[in-house]
């Protein structure tokens, strides 16, 4: 997909700041952490398709708007 320059700088930035474990990083801390919330942005298709157990689905088109109102302790690891 051919994607505009502003587009890629907006996701470069994120990667800078974003940390990308494995899944077996994510089981570990989730075990460590029983608070943390295991979050699935994906698209309501795919969810219904199959997610993870226990993930909570907050959409990529509404992560932003909704996430501080479902988590909005700034401590709850996601």
């Amino acid at each position: 997909m051919d994607h505009s320059p502003g587009f890629l700088a907006l996701v470069n930035d994120a990667k800078r700041r974003v940390t990308e474990i494995t899944v077996a990083e994510a089981r570990a801390r989730l075990t460590q952490n029983p608070k943390a919330v295991l979050l699935d942005v994906c698209e309501d298709y795919d969810w219904n398709a199959g997610h993870a157990t226990d993930a909570v689905h907050l959409g990529k088109g509404i992560l932003e708007r909704h996430l501080e109102k479902h988590y909005p302790a700034k401590t709850v690891e996601l």
